[in-house]
């Protein structure tokens, strides 16, 4: 293999890797021309730790595209710990006051460029039109095309401005499907204009990057839009104007993995215009050299241009070198987040509080792009309210909670009930043996049990957003709250 031709396609591409400290093949890996990294929740312990662990990336390769997904709310990598302290973008829909996004996201990009991050893999751009989407929900500014586009507009505007660059997620839009593409290719008939408005609205605010989705739109093709070049060429590029860098998806998500398999995804993509192939949370040094040597044999064999690796390790290498702008330690205020998020708080019905709640939390399993986390909304919840206890429930059995009840007051924290029939049955039961509990949807309120007299909507799950609703809620002195069972 030609040495050059072999850094071209390194360049393009951009593993993951676990642990705190890079590892020997990841610095390697850097030295020989490797375009970058995507960092993932088990990246991150402190952001003293990572601040340095960027500072090691960039020593080894100055140009390295260093990308997390930081989205607030739902999805976080730098506070997974502890919840996120800004909201996600359901609530800043349901808000709608673009200046406040604006500040939210540059809150963000400070904190971000404040430890090395020079691409956040945010904001979502999809119009969440599908109510049962399974991987979209409340990630999404909402269902509307207009909405969304101008707080995607916002989002970018706040975030670079801090020289951060914002990744506008995922193109052509994720928003109608009814498939996780972690798991499966998704397929839609058609992309409705409405889609496109938050990409258009993006580009127009001058988007530095734009994230694939691995999506057949059989209007557009029957290839996923990260391998078609009707959508990545004729669409992005020559309709919407997009000059900057287009971005896969991970490409270890089973809608390309287990269909056409990451090596020959990744050559596909290139070819039909992406630029950086992310590989995703779970594929190391292997998968890395797999997949360069895959490229160079594409070139090598005339599927893929050699020109066009050199375009698009050009894109990744400009991306990288945006103004950092701000340095490592510095404080960041993030009461922003907690403005934005009591603002987006809805209750319906009069409910006071006091001390000594039973939290009820329904709890489905947790999605792929947000992860499992180490707490919930119920400990949140807890660390507002004194001497309240959690009861966490997976499924529809409500016995424990009934016997933990013993008089008190009662919060019912749902997510997506109307999703979830199982949450339907158990809030139902519930509120029949305690008609004044309190419920709490911290996903998308599309529907109210009619037997709840007071029904508080957070629109979203993060720590912020169920904060903001406790403090609406008890009005006493904030303490650590009671176990959780």
């Amino acid at each position: 293999m030609s040495a050059e031709l072999v850094r071209l396609a390194a360049a393009c591409v951009l593993p993951g890797f676990p642990g705190p400290v890079a590892p020997d093949w990841v610095r390697r890996r850097l030295a020989e021309g490797l375009g970058g990294v995507v960092l993932f929740a088990w990246n991150v312990e402190s952001s003293e730790q990572l601040a340095a662990l960027t500072a090691s990336l960039r020593a080894e390769n100055e140009d390295v595209l260093i990308g997390i997904d930081e989205e607030g709310g739902d999805v976080t990598r730098l506070e997974t710990a502890h919840g996120s302290s800004y909201p996600g973008n359901a609530a800043l829909g349901a808000v709608d006051d673009v200046g406040l996004t604006e500040q939210v996201a540059a809150a963000i990009g400070s904190e971000l460029a404040a430890v090395g991050i020079n691409v956040d893999l945010a904001p979502v751009a999809d119009v969440n039109t599908n109510p049962l989407n399974p991987v979209i929900g409340v990630r999404s500014f909402g269902a509307d095309g207009d909405l969304v586009a101008r707080h995607v507009a916002a989002f970018v505007r706040g975030l670079q401005a801090t020289g951060v660059a914002a990744c506008a997620k995922h193109f052509p839009g994720h928003g109608e499907t009814s498939e996780d593409s972690h798991h499966e290719l998704p397929v839609v008939a058609t992309l409705e204009e409405a889609a496109l408005l938050p990409f258009r609205a993006a580009v127009e605010a001058g988007v530095r990057c734009v994230m694939t989705a691995h999506i057949v739109v059989r209007s557009l093709g029957d290839e996923p839009a990260t391998m078609s070049p009707r959508v990545l060429r004729e669409l992005l590029r020559e309709e919407l104007g997009f000059g900057g860098l287009v971005m896969t998806d991970a490409l270890e998500m089973r809608a390309i993995s287990a269909t056409v398999g990451v090596e020959e995804g990744a050559v596909r993509a290139l070819a039909a215009g992406a630029d950086a192939i992310g590989l995703g949370h779970d594929l190391f040094d292997e998968a890395t050299r797999s997949v360069i040597a895959a490229i160079v044999d594409a070139v090598r064999a005339g599927r893929l241009a050699e020109s066009r690796l050199v375009e698009a390790a050009g894109r990744v290498r400009e991306v990288s070198h945006l103004p950092r702008a701000a340095a490592p330690g510095e404080s960041v205020d993030s009461s922003i987040g907690r403005e934005a998020a009591r603002r987006a708080v809805v209750v319906e019905g009069t409910a006071d509080l006091a001390a000594g709640a039973l939290v009820v939390e329904l709890a489905p399993e947790p999605g792929m792009a947000a992860g499992a986390l180490p707490e919930g909304p119920g400990d949140w919840f807890a660390e507002i309210v004194p001497g309240t206890n959690v009861v966490r429930l997976h499924d529809g059995d409500v016995g424990d909670a009934l016997g933990a009840a013993e008089g008190r007051q009662i919060v019912l924290i749902a997510r997506d009930a109307y999703r979830h029939a199982w949450q339907r049955d158990a809030l139902a039961t519930l509120l029949a043996a305690a008609p004044d509990a309190v419920v709490v949807e911290v996903g998308l309120p599309h529907w109210r049990p009619e037997a709840a007299t007071s029904y508080v909507a957070t629109h979203g799950a993060g720590r912020v957003n169920v904060q903001a609703a406790a403090e609406r809620l008890y009005s006493g002195v904030a303490t650590r709250g009671g176990a959780v069972r």
